[in-house]
């Protein structure tokens, strides 16, 4: 690994931000301090910019193995560095799905090498699948991940008994999409009395109501009291939900809470220009569900920010049927600038960012040596450009389904390096041909 020289920076880190220079040796922070020098060593100008521990993204859906032709560890992975994304982890609703550690396993064959971004998998619970559960070593997988709602494959466990065991016995966190099947099930017979297979794209939040969110949200809750177990609650998708959230101090919580950044940025008005380009599950609400998920993490109740990235192919969103057009979106390209909106806006600090999208995801996890910006923690670092906006399109998409629900938009921050692993990925709008150098995360547990 080289090592590099980042002079003139503000750093974010820890709730403060300091003047000062980083050095970076085989891949880790070796000093912080000023006015640093290491003669032949590559230098990193930040010129006064910002410089942020990288984005952990604790939920992202990057298709491989099974759906390559909508995207994979190579193309989401280099979409993500450019977003700031220096971590992530990957869901196991892939083909096939990864119910056991085998499976698990051989998700990281397919990451290492590929992958630019550091990768962690999460290992799926099913109906059938709980002995694999049990079975889990807790360090070789970031959680287990249960489908408490509507799901593919054989990842739906409605078996109230197997849930509670899957409750009771998980070694790891048990992260949780909550939305309650037979509520959707309802609405969406409802909706195809009046309209067919072609009902409107904004009555999506409606079937998959806030009644559907907040029922499987609050028995899982309930589960997790009763079983003592640490709980994790993916994609809030309402202010009834985040009410429901402990604003204990982090150390402290058994149950925590996830916001999406499309959930900060979007809401139901979207769907009159976006259509299924903004279809997610579970739904994009209202402009009142929005701003409730921002007050809760702003309050401590929701205590990270991720994206749930879930790219589909172009010609698959523009199915006119509601039924046939997927759900997901592709969201790692433009995740910290999403976020920063709302630091340019005046409602989030930098110094909360950096919490809500590094520090309190390393902790929460047991990251081990990443997520804060530290002497002896390895190198993964982004470069933020507060006074560059930069406008999002389609035509300049990393993801490999090649559209951005962004299309358009004016971002006032840009992303203007990133470093994984003391290796700079990213710099000045432009992918760095380096080797891929993405590790896989390792856990204190």
């Amino acid at each position: 690994m080289s090592s590099l020289l980042i002079v003139n920076a503000n750093l974010v880190n820890e709730g403060q931000i300091t003047a000062a220079d980083v050095l970076i040796r085989n891949g880790r922070i070796e000093t912080i301090g000023r006015d640093l020098s290491a003669p032949g060593v590559e230098v990193l100008d930040a010129a006064g910019r910002h410089l942020l521990p990288g984005m952990i993204d604790d939920q992202v859906h990057f298709r491989e193995p099974g759906m390559t032709h909508k995207a994979d560890m190579v193309t989401e992975s280099r979409a993500a560095v450019a977003g700031g994304i220096t971590s992530f982890m990957d869901m196991p609703n892939t083909i096939p799905n990864a119910l056991n550690s085998a499976l698990l396993n051989d998700k990281k064959v397919l990451a290492a090498g590929r992958s630019m971004g550091n990768f962690a998998f999460y290992l799926g619970a099913s109906n059938d699948n709980l002995e694999a559960i049990k079975a889990l070593n807790p360090k070789d997988a970031c959680g287990v991940k249960v489908f408490m709602g509507a799901s593919t494959g054989n990842m739906l466990v409605d078996d109230p008994e197997v849930l509670e065991q899957i409750f009771l016995h998980a070694p790891t966190l048990l992260a949780a999409h909550c939305e309650d099947t037979p509520t959707i099930i309802e609405n969406e017979e409802s909706y195809r009395s009046i309209y067919g297979d072609n009902i409107p794209f904004h009555l999506h939040p409606v079937i998959r109501s806030e009644a559907a969110c907040y029922k499987s949200s609050s028995m899982a809750m309930e589960l997790a009291k009763r079983c003592g177990t640490r709980l994790h609650i993916l994609h809030i998708s309402t202010a009834k939900e985040a009410e429901m959230f402990s604003d204990l101090d982090l150390k402290d919580k058994r149950i925590t809470a996830e916001a999406c950044v499309h959930f900060l940025h979007f809401a139901d008005e979207d769907y009159a220009s976006k259509g299924a380009l903004i279809k997610c599950n579970p739904a994009i609400k209202t402009a009142e569900d929005r701003a409730g998920i921002i007050q809760a993490l702003l309050d401590g109740r929701l205590d990270v920010i991720g994206t749930d990235h879930a790219p589909h192919t172009w010609e698959e969103k523009q199915n006119p049927s509601y039924f046939k057009a997927p759900s997901g979106l592709p969201l790692v390209q433009h995740a910290m600038q999403t976020v920063l909106e709302h630091y340019q806006d005046g409602i989030f600090t930098l110094e909360f960012i950096v919490e809500k999208t590094s520090h309190a995801v390393a902790q929460m996890f047991n990251i081990k040596d990443r997520g804060y910006i530290r002497e002896g923690y390895w190198a993964d670092l982004t470069l933020v450009d507060l006074d560059k906006p930069h406008i999002a399109t389609h035509a300049n998409s990393l993801s490999k389904c090649g559209w951005t629900p962004f299309d358009g938009y004016e971002f006032r921050s840009s992303i203007a390096a990133t470093v994984v692993n003391g290796q700079l990925v990213w710099k000045d709008g432009k992918l760095l041909d380096v080797a891929p150098l993405g590790m896989a995360l390792e856990f204190d547990r």
